[in-house]
């Protein structure tokens, strides 16, 4: 460090620390002196931040983000949520979606979480996070080049209470008379109608839309309904009711798929039907599922352990909890006819 030097009625000094160099000027030679101590460490302190980045490669987030995608995501069932939000992380992330993966902060995350939740439902935002946070892993445990994971340690936003709605007999002939006038005694030989035909099968088997759309003419086997692929990525085989082997005795004689909807096909009629017969905002298509899981039990009286292989849950307490859901009076009913 240089010595103070006097010029005029001030004093300058100037600092250097590797390639860094800095100057000031003071009134006196003790202020040049208590700055430049000061400056200095500081220059080396800059230093060894600089010599930190040059250890680290420039991986923006979208890079590992695609890599994750490329290797990882585009395998998964959620692969095409996986792929639009990687279009669109500019929108999601803003400027950090190009900022280096070793600068971005639990803070910055933070950020991200309370300007979404501002624009969309907690469950959505805790969606985007988790994806998020599967890539963030992937780089610490796959490819060694992060220590820690930025989104593991923030707090997820609240969940709202799971739905507790059931469908009663006025829900169904609504549904019903809006979808043509559909009954369980006739061929579903109309888009509408097949609609009306997966509501009640899906009553009856606590099948999910996707699989029930997914149902092939080889998938029958007589008391249960084989499904090879399911949202958790294993097989499961749904037996069937009476009343649920009538309804699929309905599309006998079809081959391939049994159902003529896609995805989008379904959930256009089913919206529309909602909105006609006044149950938009009321009634899901997943509450028939709340609704077969608590029917089952109620009247069918099946152990829980032998609904979770019925409905396919890995998690007893989900099963429970989220999809079980008696009214008070059916508990009464339960325990005066104990």
């Amino acid at each position: 460090m240089q010595k103070p030097v006097k010029r005029g009625n001030s004093y300058r000094i100037q600092v250097k620390y590797k390639h860094l160099r800095d100057a000031a000027t003071r009134d006196t030679a003790k202020e040049c002196t208590d700055w430049a101590v000061r400056r200095l460490m500081e220059l080396q302190l800059q230093y060894q931040e600089e010599l930190k980045k040059l250890e680290k490669p420039d991986i923006p987030f979208r890079d590992l983000f695609t890599q994750y995608y490329e290797n990882v995501g585009k395998n998964k069932k959620s692969s095409p949520y996986i792929k639009n939000y990687l279009k669109q992380l500019d929108y999601y992330l803003g400027h950090l979606a190009n900022t280096s993966i070793y600068d971005i902060t639990p803070q910055d995350m933070v950020a991200v979480r309370d300007r979404r939740l501002k624009l969309a439902k907690s469950s959505t935002v805790n969606r985007e996070l988790s994806l998020c946070s599967s890539v963030f892993t992937y780089a610490v445990s796959e490819l060694f080049i992060l220590k820690e994971n930025p989104v593991q340690v923030i707090k997820k936003p609240s969940l709202p209470p799971p739905r507790n709605q059931r469908i009663t007999d006025e829900h169904i002939d609504l549904i019903l008379k809006g979808l043509d006038n559909y009954n369980e005694t006739v061929i579903p030989n109309s888009p509408a109608h097949e609609v009306a035909w997966a509501f009640l099968f899906a009553l009856e088997t606590t099948m999910r839309r996707g699989e029930i759309i997914g149902i092939r003419d080889v998938d029958d086997f007589g008391d249960y309904v084989h499904l090879p692929d399911t949202k958790n990525g294993t097989s499961r085989n749904v037996p069937l009711t009476t009343r649920g082997r009538k309804l699929l005795d309905l599309l006998k004689g079809r081959k391939g798929q049994l159902l003529k909807h896609n995805s989008n096909s379904f959930r256009l009629i089913w919206q529309r039907n909602l909105a006609k017969v006044g149950l938009n905002g009321v009634i899901t298509f997943h509450d028939t599922r709340h609704e077969a899981i608590t029917r089952l039990v109620n009247i069918q009286k099946i152990p829980v352990e032998i609904l979770a292989k019925i409905t396919g849950h890995r998690t007893i307490n989900i099963l429970v909890n989220t999809y079980y859901n008696p009214s008070a009076s059916e508990i009464a009913k339960m325990l005066n006819a104990a």
